[in-house]
């Protein structure tokens, strides 16, 4: 039986921003108008926040689990996250990838270094359910359904705090000073 992903804490957010931060940026946060504001993850290196999750599952394993390289399940942006981080470490990387995903993912994953298995959305979907793809024996690091993964992800939130923070306290000090 696979653990179901227990709560994220926000210890485990801290200590993934610590894990990622010299494989992502901190991107900005900007304001649209005067109630949304906009999280520019598509300034990060793979063009997507999922590398913050990726950067920090990889990062999370042990040194005996890298070592035997990692494989993901993906039709673009994780993938792209998982090989990314994966090359940082100087570890193999395979994407089992949804035969439907944009050739420009594809290429974009080759080109980070990771092997590509091709497959139909529901081979894929029998993986992500059972942690295994026939032939590979590389550390599986699951897209979506795995704690750190989403930890990586929840730094976002605690950048976009201290941004708007910062905002606020910078506002309240032109408002004074005004």
């Amino acid at each position: 039986m696979i653990a179901p992903v227990r709560p994220i804490s926000i210890e485990d957010i801290e200590r993934a921003r610590e894990r990622i931060k010299g494989t992502v940026l901190r991107t900005p946060l900007v304001r649209f108008d005067e109630r949304i504001w906009l999280k520019l993850e598509n300034l990060q290196p793979t063009n997507a926040y999922k590398i913050r999750g990726g950067a920090n599952a990889v990062a999370s394993l042990s040194e005996e689990d890298r070592a035997k390289g990692v494989w993901t399940i993906s039709a673009g942006n994780a993938g792209q996250g998982v090989a990314y981080a994966a090359r940082q470490y100087g570890v193999p990387c395979t994407v089992v990838a949804i035969e439907t995903a944009p050739q420009t993912k594809l290429d974009r994953m080759r080109a980070l270094g990771a092997e590509i298995v091709p497959v139909s959305y529901d081979r894929a979907w029998v993986a992500a359910e059972t942690h295994e793809f026939p032939g590979l024996k590389a550390t599986f690091v699951h897209p979506f359904d795995n704690h750190d993964f989403i930890a990586g992800h929840g730094t976002m939130g605690l950048e976009s705090l201290k941004i708007a923070r910062t905002f606020e306290q910078s506002s309240a000090r032109s408002a004074a000073a005004g």
